[in-house]
């Protein structure tokens, strides 16, 4: 009767031995103010990333592979959204929707509405793709708030696990594909954590939310790393889901 968890066992070490055979490390971003665990030095590439109202915003990809399995981390720079749509709301048609954006609630091209959108627009555009998304959630990560996805992808029922969070204007979104069968790439998706001005780890003392004053932070006595200190399990996850907040 001890015959099948004895297998199972077995087979998730065997999956799981390619990745643990690449040496892991804590990658640091000051540029990007992030840390994070991936599979060796991540590749850097410089991009843009199209906002839900047509900011063409400049953004890096952080990325590496083990075998078949795929980790990415994108920022994009949403500190550059009220001077690029003020911008284009200038040369719009007179009365065209954008160019009535303005006040405290829009802001000129809707800027306002942009970034307090940004999350919920990346999220869908994860949803957008030529897969299933089995399951949605709000999240948070050294109480910066944001959401997780778990998405099977149609083409060759591998997993794509993503995580999209917000902090000082940019936006974070974390992904992991793995191929189907393999263990969810806890490693990687829960070892998000965020760096200070200094590049020194910090964790907010309550939920930090993106263009509302940040909560105190807690004092780490100079400690460089970004890792909470406790963690909870998330309510509604997948069977065996690290979907866990620090």
């Amino acid at each position: 009767m001890r015959l099948i968890p004895v297998v199972a066992a077995a087979f998730v070490l065997s999956i799981q031995g390619s990745a643990f055979a690449q040496e892991w490390t804590e990658f640091a971003s000051r540029d990007d103010r992030f840390t994070c665990n991936f599979p060796g030095q991540p590749k850097v590439t410089e991009t843009t990333w199209t906002s839900e109202y047509g900011a063409s915003l400049p953004a890096r990809v952080y990325s590496a592979e083990v075998g078949q399995s795929r980790y990415s981390m994108t920022v994009a720079d949403y500190n550059q959204t009220q001077r690029l749509l003020t911008e284009k709301a200038k040369a719009c048609p007179a009365g065209a929707e954008p160019c009535r954006g303005g006040g405290g609630a829009t802001g000129e091209g809707y800027w306002r509405v942009d970034v307090r959108g940004a999350i919920t627009y990346a999220t869908w555009k994860v949803m957008q793709r030529d897969a299933r998304v089995t399951h949605l959630m709000w999240n948070f990560m050294d109480l910066v708030e944001g959401h997780q996805l778990q998405l099977t992808n149609t083409a060759d029922k591998s997993r794509t696990f993503a995580s999209i969070y917000m902090h000082e204007n940019k936006l974070y979104l974390m992904e992991a594909t793995v191929p189907a069968g393999y263990p969810e790439p806890g490693l990687f998706q829960q070892s998000l954590g965020w760096l200070d001005e200094n590049g020194v780890g910090l964790r907010y003392q309550a939920i930090y939310s993106n263009g509302f004053p940040a909560p105190p932070r807690v004092n780490r006595g100079g400690r460089g790393q970004g890792q909470g200190q406790g963690r909870i399990d998330a309510p509604g996850a997948d069977a065996g889901q690290a979907g866990q907040a620090r």
